[in-house]
């Protein structure tokens, strides 16, 4: 059942009833039997007053008092998932946010998982730098990202320019077997050119660890949409070492809108009934007259 603080005044000044009226014949009424009992008695304004609550979004938030969250919490803790549902592409991406405070970091974290991964990507870059995040990557990451068919050989090895020659050095002298001595910088990144595929790879892999972050952040940062490569676990479980609950919630402000309804969704009814109750009260007024004709008219007639 829906109990809400109506306006009264509101009711009598648009139906222009007395208070002597209002407390001898309606005190137990509720809207919908008074706006009846008068239109019954030829008011024409209870009439017109009938149609209005039905269709005027602003008389609507008058008479229910909308703008007190309360009010909005007590027709919401009514409504189905379906029905809140329809609430929260009309709210402001800011209420979006703050309500995804009511999840628990690991709940958050496994929605994070499953969104595009530019959106995670960019999640990400909001707690950490291009540089935190190499660091903190597994060798395996690095590994997976340097070996992927989305590099271009070209670009690694102009990037790998960049590492120390007794790096490159050692590198050469775990494919070949063989010591590196007196060989130039460039005649070693000659030889590595000169791998086939399969040796290049095994190359690579073959690096320091050192070596290799520092040659994927350096691709990493002349195309940031390689960071996409990166497995979407690998970045949680670095959200989760080194960020608490509230810097996650605060970096996920940068999700787009779809995503975070679909994450919201997910939230019991009481607690997605809370974070409706933030959204503009006309807003809700007009999502009731045009989505929920049949509950408006059970609140309107108690």
């Amino acid at each position: 059942m829906i109990i809400i603080d109506t306006d009264l005044t509101t009711l009598m000044q648009k139906l222009n009833i007395s208070t002597a009226k209002m407390q001898q014949q309606y005190s137990m009424m509720s809207v919908e039997e008074i706006v009846e009992a008068e239109a019954a008695q030829g008011n024409q304004q209870a009439v017109e007053y009938a149609r209005e609550l039905f269709t005027n979004p602003e008389q609507l938030v008058k008479i229910f008092k909308l703008a007190d969250p309360n009010n909005k919490l007590e027709i919401l803790s009514e409504m189905t998932a379906q029905q809140l549902a329809l609430f929260l592409p009309e709210m402001e991406e800011t209420d979006l946010s703050e309500g995804l405070k009511y999840f628990t970091q690991d709940k958050l974290l496994s929605m994070l998982e499953s969104i595009p991964p530019e959106q995670l990507v960019n999640t990400v870059f909001e707690m950490f730098s291009q540089e935190e995040i190499i660091q903190y990557l597994p060798e395996e990451q690095l590994d997976k990202f340097l070996s992927s068919t989305e590099m271009d050989k070209n670009k690694i090895m102009e990037h790998m320019k960049e590492i120390p020659p007794e790096l490159i050095a050692q590198m050469l002298e775990t494919m070949t077997g063989q010591p590196v001595e007196d060989m130039s910088m460039e005649s070693m990144l000659e030889t590595v050119g000169g791998f086939n595929p399969l040796e290049f790879k095994n190359a690579l892999l073959s690096l320091q660890p050192v070596a290799k972050q520092q040659l994927t952040l350096g691709l990493a940062k002349e195309d940031t949409k390689l960071f996409q490569l990166f497995d979407a676990r690998a970045y949680t479980n670095m959200i989760n070492t080194y960020k608490q609950q509230p810097e996650l919630v605060k970096a996920m402000n940068v999700i787009e809108e779809d995503q975070k309804i679909k994450m919201l969704k997910e939230l019991p009814n009481d607690l997605l009934s809370i974070v409706i109750t933030q959204m503009d009260a006309q807003d809700f007024a007009d999502i009731l007259i045009k989505r929920c004709p049949e509950l408006l008219a059970e609140i309107i007639a108690r």
